[in-house]
C-alpha cells in the first residue's frame, strides 16, 4: 500500500492518507482488526487440536522387557512383530526382574512390561498411565500374537476408575482450572480495576482456592466421576488457577490490551493439546510431546494424574514447572506493575469513586 501511495500525485496521496487516518478513528477500524484476529484464531484453534488429536500415532513408547525369563526366542519374535506393527515405535528398556520393571511402570517411566511366563508372552499395560497408549498396545499385541504364533496375554495392571473409562476427566478438570484461572484475572481487570497490584494478586489466590475446591467437590462428591485425593487435587487445581491468572497478569503489563492473545495462545492453543490429558504424550507429535510437560496445562495434568492413580510415586517436576511459571509471571507483573491498566492513585482508598480510575484497557481497545 505504501508503494502504491508513493506512485500517486501528492494531492491524491494526501487525500488517501487523510481517508486512512479518518478510518482509523472510526469504530470500523478496530472492528475490522477484530474480524481478522477472530478468523485467524478460529483456524489456529481448530488446527492445533486437530493436529494433536485427530490421528494419534505411536512415537517411541517406553516399554520394559524382563530379560531373566526363559523362552527368549518367542519373546524376540513377538517384539519384532510389535516393532513392525507399530512402525518401530517401541523404546525397549531391559530389566533383570519383574519387580524392577513394575516399579518403573508405577513411576510412569514405561507404559508396558513384556515378559515370558508359562510359555506365553505376557504384556502388562497401564490404562491409568495413558488410556490411548494402552489401547494401541493391546490391539497390536493381539494381532502380532496371532500372526507370529506366540500365545499372548494382555493385562491392564493399572486400570482407570469406573467413572472415568476414557481417562479424560483429569484433562477436563485441568482444562477448567486453566481457562477459569485467566478468565478470573481478566474479570478483575475489567470489573475491579481500582485494585492495586498486591490486592490483585491476593484476589487471584482467593478465587483460585475457592475455584479449585469447587471443581474438586463437584467432580468427586457431586458427580462421583473420580475418587480424588481431595487435599492434593485441590492444591493442584488451585495452583493451576493461580498460575493461569498470573500468566495473564504478566502479559497484561507486557502487551496491554492485547494480553488475551498470548495468554490464549500459550495456555489453550499450545498448552492444552500438548498436555497429554486427552492423548498421551507417546502418541502426540514429537514437538508437542516434548514441550507439553514444561507448560502449565501439561504440568497440571501430570501432577493431577499421578496424584489420582500413582499416589505413592508423585514427582516434584510438575509442581516445579507450575511454581516456576508462577514466580516468573509474578516477578514480571510486579516489576512492570506501573504499566498495568487500573489501580488507585497514591493516597486513594478502596471506597473512592470507581469512575476516577477508569483503566486504559476498558476505555479503548485500539489507540
Amino acid at each position: 500500500m505504501a508503494d502504491d501511495l508513493a506512485q500517486r500525485p501528492d494531492p491524491e496521496r494526501r487525500s488517501l492518507r487523510s481517508a486512512w487516518t479518518s478510518f482509523k478513528r472510526t469504530p470500523f477500524f478496530p472492528a475490522s482488526v477484530i474480524v481478522l484476529i477472530i478468523s485467524a484464531g478460529a483456524g489456529l484453534f481448530a488446527g492445533s487440536y486437530t493436529y494433536a488429536f485427530a490421528n494419534p500415532t505411536p512415537r517411541k513408547i517406553p516399554t520394559a522387557v524382563v530379560i531373566s525369563d526363559h523362552g527368549t526366542a518367542a519373546r524376540d519374535r513377538f517384539i519384532a512383530g510389535m516393532e513392525k506393527a507399530l512402525n518401530a515405535s517401541l523404546r525397549l528398556h531391559p530389566y533383570p526382574d519383574y519387580a524392577g520393571a513394575r516399579w518403573s511402570l508405577e513411576e510412569q517411566r514405561v507404559f508396558a512390561i513384556l515378559r515370558m511366563r508359562d510359555h506365553r508372552v505376557e504384556m502388562d499395560v497401564a490404562g491409568a498411565a495413558g488410556a490411548s497408549v494402552a489401547e494401541v498396545l493391546t490391539a497390536a499385541a493381539g494381532k502380532v500374537g496371532r500372526a507370529s504364533g506366540v500365545p499372548t496375554t494382555v493385562r491392564d495392571v493399572k486400570p482407570l476408575q469406573r467413572g472415568d473409562p476414557r481417562g479424560l476427566a483429569v484433562f477436563y478438570i485441568s482444562l477448567a482450572a486453566t481457562i477459569i484461572g485467566f478468565l478470573g484475572a481478566i474479570q478483575l481487570s475489567v470489573n475491579a480495576s481500582p485494585l492495586n497490584p498486591a490486592e490483585r494478586i491476593a484476589f487471584i489466590v482467593a478465587y483460585a482456592l475457592l475455584g479449585g475446591f469447587t471443581i474438586a467437590a463437584i467432580v468427586d462428591w457431586g458427580l462421583g466421576a473420580l475418587r480424588l485425593p481431595f487435599w492434593e487435587s485441590w492444591s493442584i487445581l488451585a495452583l493451576t488457577m493461580v498460575t493461569s491468572g498470573l500468566v495473564f497478569s504478566m502479559f497484561n503489563v507486557l502487551f496491554g490490551r492485547w494480553a488475551l492473545i498470548p495468554t490464549w495462545g500459550l495456555m489453550v492453543l499450545l498448552g492444552n493439546p500438548s498436555s497429554g490429558g486427552a492423548v498421551s504424550w507417546p502418541l502426540l507429535p514429537s514437538l508437542l510431546g516434548t514441550i507439553g510437560r514444561w507448560l502449565p496445562p501439561g504440568a497440571s495434568v501430570n501432577a493431577q494424574h499421578t496424584a489420582i492413580y500413582f499416589r505413592e510415586h508423585q514427582h516434584p517436576f510438575p509442581f516445579l514447572v507450575l511454581a516456576g511459571w508462577c514466580l516468573v509471571s509474578a516477578a514480571v507483573f510486579w516489576t512492570w506493575r506501573h504499566r498495568h491498566p487500573g489501580g488507585r492513585p497514591p493516597g486513594a482508598t478502596p471506597m473512592s469513586r470507581p469512575c476516577t480510575y477508569i483503566p486504559r484497557l476498558e476505555t479503548s481497545i485500539f489507540p
